[in-house]
């Protein structure tokens, strides 16, 4: 009986924790604060996982994701391709961070915004990307960053909410700017999410041999356009890429992801001391699992009974693998010679653990950019239950017999001399700092 009584009393204990956890809001003051910062671009000070693209991070970048493109995961093969190199996977470029040294934002505006939107739960729903260059080995990236845009809504899932745009401009080591990853992310209150329990009815799925028939057979078909050229004269609007399947989702495709290069700055994952400092440091972040430990809100990713504490039935993935995924498809079909110049996605819903993804495209557009020769694609995914989780859209420079090979659009100059003043700035501090050593 003691032992009974004792556990029921950990489990109140616990019960308190959660609900403290839960009571976080998002309030009209937090986001007064938060409009402060709109316009104001300032050096990324963050380290991600890598903060260079090695042949290594390239490479388990793409293998993370699920890509074994050898244009990405082979050194030797991209000797052999127009780049001379192995080049990396475009999503990466939004995820390699060295710390760039930058003046700060003004102090009075840092005053003000100290500690906003602190433990309110955040989903990545999206996002854009915009590419000038590929990513080569040896390149350290840096980056700048700021708010685009913030707005308020009122969601059906987890009641008031607070829509940020933020623009990511990823910069290489001369400072070229490689491209533009702008991500949409949605706040909202932990507590109404909990409440809500929208998806509490869907179930875990199962899976029969015929159902891995099917999802086998697509992975079986899967391949590479490779060295194969996709002129662009070959192309008709209404053609379809041919389908792509991701999962079913499991806890290990989420550390292959993280193991891949995916840090979660600023937040991170940390162990042993230097978690301890970390929760220190963001307390907020860490709630108490079924056992009392400390332990990171991000584990939603991975512990089904913290995901259903905040409204959900399951663990999910993040919203980042399926941008990527995207990535993947639209590359496999575009080829080496193809450049990637814009994405844009939609995260719809969630796609759990045990769900599988179907992927389908189909060609929307043929035009002329700047005496390129381009297609628009439309992009989908789908999962087991037949619900769209993710929408978006590529837009593809293609070979043509014509005109030859593809190029990267040229940087605007308003962002190329942007990119310049903040990387001069940041190797005007490191000198000095180089000298006061």
């Amino acid at each position: 009986m003691s032992d009974t009584h004792d556990a029921f009393k950990v489990d109140d204990e616990l019960e308190h924790e959660f609900q403290k956890a839960l009571e976080h809001e998002l309030t009209d003051d937090d986001i007064d604060k938060a409009r402060l910062l709109l316009g104001i671009d300032v050096a990324s000070r963050q380290r991600e996982l890598n903060s260079v693209a090695t042949e290594d991070a390239i490479r388990n970048w793409a293998l993370g994701v699920g890509d074994d493109n050898p244009l990405y995961t082979e050194a030797d093969y991209g000797c052999d391709t127009r780049w001379g190199t192995q080049i990396g996977h475009g999503t990466q470029i939004g995820h390699i961070k060295t710390p760039m040294l930058g003046d700060p934002i003004p102090a009075e505006v840092k005053a003000q915004t100290k500690g906003m939107f602190r433990g309110v739960h955040v989903f990545v729903s999206g996002g854009t990307w915009e590419w000038y260059r590929p990513l080569r080995p040896g390149d350290r990236i840096y980056s700048f960053r700021g708010e685009d845009s913030l707005d308020t809504k009122r969601s059906e899932f987890a009641g008031r909410s607070v829509i940020q745009v933020s623009r990511d401009v990823a910069i290489n080591q001369f400072g070229e700017v490689l491209g533009v990853y702008r991500i949409l992310r949605v706040l909202t209150e932990r507590k109404q999410s909990r409440s809500k329990g929208k998806y509490a009815a869907i179930e875990p799925a199962h899976y029969t041999d015929a159902d891995y028939e099917r999802i086998d057979a697509i992975y079986e078909q899967e391949g590479q356009r490779g060295a194969e050229r996709r002129y662009w004269e070959d192309v008709e609007v209404g053609d379809e890429l041919d389908p792509m399947v991701k999962g079913p989702t499991t806890i290990t495709e989420m550390i292959a992801f993280h193991a891949g290069g995916y840090g979660f700055v600023p937040y991170g994952l940390r162990s042993s001391r230097v978690g301890y400092k970390n929760r220190k440091r963001i307390a907020p972040f860490y709630i108490k699992n079924a056992q009392g430990v400390h332990d990171v809100a991000q584990r939603l990713h991975w512990d089904s009974e913290w995901a259903k504490a905040i409204g959900n039935p399951m663990a999910y993935d993040y919203g980042v693998q399926r941008q990527c995924w995207f990535y993947h498809h639209v590359s496999d079909w575009a080829g080496d010679d193809a450049c990637i110049i814009a994405m844009e996605d939609s995260i719809r819903k969630f796609n759990y653990m045990g769900d599988t993804q179907f992927l389908s495209g189909e060609v929307t557009g043929k035009r002329h950019i700047d005496g390129q020769h381009v297609v628009d694609l439309e992009l989908h995914m789908i999962n087991q239950r037949d619900t769209e989780t993710a929408y978006g859209s590529a837009t593809v420079a293609l070979p043509s017999r014509e005109h030859g090979l593809p190029l990267f659009p040229a940087v605007p100059t308003d962002l190329a001399r942007q990119a310049a003043t903040m990387f001069a700035r940041h190797t005007e501090l490191a000198a000095q700092r180089r000298r006061q050593r």
